[in-house]
């Protein structure tokens, strides 16, 4: 969570104050002045006795006064005290979870193709950018080879994997190899090893055909051996994290800019610096929120990430989450990042 401690409020006046500020920075994206701290607030007070107590949130950091404006805006530590102590979360909307669960549900029967989907959802849903980390340890399970000859020394190896993933591979022969010869071989590996992890096929594989080696013509060996090569990286996740969305942060002037544009989508574009960051979210309990600096990336100092990770059989294998202005609507949208989060497991766990 956050890096450095949040100043106390010292009464319930300037916590009012304050809370009133960010919700009207949140909704407008302009700096607040003191006649519309009066006007919003609901508190008897002179606009004298308002901006000295705007002065004091000042001093203490949560506030500040951008350029020569007579209005103040949120700094990180302002958001991050409303974040944590005066922010009143909304339970989403019926229409958004029932629309959420109705897009998890068409992906049930394919969960590679589920989780590439959660971040067009979390975009489409909170009209910011959705992410989501892909988990690395998936077990891909061989449920049936097929060899397919084609020119040149070739051969086509047709591997499903898990549920319905098809993943195809052309493996280069010293020699060809005929229709026959194809068959027999897939038809050995079906026989043995469907049902069972790729990695621990490809590492007994060899180990095996030494055992067998004497019941095996050469054509037959010379084949599973190559179809050894066609199982090194089948069944991993073509992508390690899915990022959807990134143009809808241009709806919000602060960042709709060039040159911050082109930072922001710079930054995005290098997935290893992403997932460093969402690496964050995935130990932790709940639903995380980085403000501004947080991040721990100067680049995101105008932005906020609400991450939640989510889980399978009891275990933490990804994070989702979505990225947006520091101004975003914290108050609805860290809702439907955490129930986002539980519907997938749902989905990813239907016996629970």
């Amino acid at each position: 969570m956050p890096p450095e401690s949040t100043p106390q409020l010292p009464n319930e006046r300037a916590q009012q104050l304050l809370k009133v500020l960010i919700q009207r920075f949140i909704r407008d994206g302009l700096p607040v002045g003191s006649r519309t701290l009066a006007r919003d607030s609901g508190i008897e007070l002179s606009p004298a006795t308002i901006r000295n107590v705007m002065s004091d949130l000042e001093e203490l950091g949560l506030i500040a006064a951008p350029h020569t404006s007579a209005g103040r805006i949120p700094t990180t530590q302002g958001y991050r005290l409303f974040v944590d102590s005066l922010i009143r979360f909304k339970q989403p909307k019926q229409k958004d979870i029932e629309r959420l669960k109705t897009q998890l549900e068409k992906k049930a029967g394919d969960p590679s193709s589920l989780l590439d989907s959660v971040s067009n959802m979390l975009s489409d849903v909170t009209r910011l950018a959705g992410v989501i980390t892909i988990p690395k340890g998936q077990r891909a399970i061989l449920r049936q080879i097929e060899f397919l000859s084609l020119s040149d020394n070739r051969v086509l190896a047709i591997l499903v994997i898990n549920d319905r993933e098809v993943q195809n591979r052309v493996l280069h022969t010293e020699k060809p190899h005929t229709a026959g010869e194809l068959q027999r071989a897939a038809n050995f590996i079906n026989q043995n090893y469907v049902g069972h992890d790729l990695e621990d096929i490809r590492r007994n594989l060899i180990d095996d055909l030494e055992r067998t080696r004497d019941s095996m013509n050469q054509a037959m060996l010379d084949i599973i051996s190559v179809a050894q090569h066609a199982m090194e990286g089948a069944g991993k996740p073509k992508e390690e994290l899915k990022l959807s969305g990134e143009t809808k942060l241009m709806d919000f002037a602060e960042m709709s800019d060039i040159d911050t544009l082109r930072r922001l989508f710079d930054a995005f574009s290098r997935k290893r610096f992403m997932l460093n960051m969402l690496d964050k979210s995935i130990q932790a309990n709940g639903v995380q929120v980085f403000i501004g600096r947080e991040s721990g990336y100067q680049i995101l100092d105008d932005c906020s990430i609400v991450t939640a990770p989510y889980h399978l059989d009891n275990d933490q294998i990804g994070v989702l989450g979505v990225i947006g202005p520091t101004r975003m609507a914290y108050d609805r949208i860290v809702p439907i990042v955490d129930i986002t989060a539980r519907l997938l497991e749902s989905t990813l766990n239907p016996q629970n």
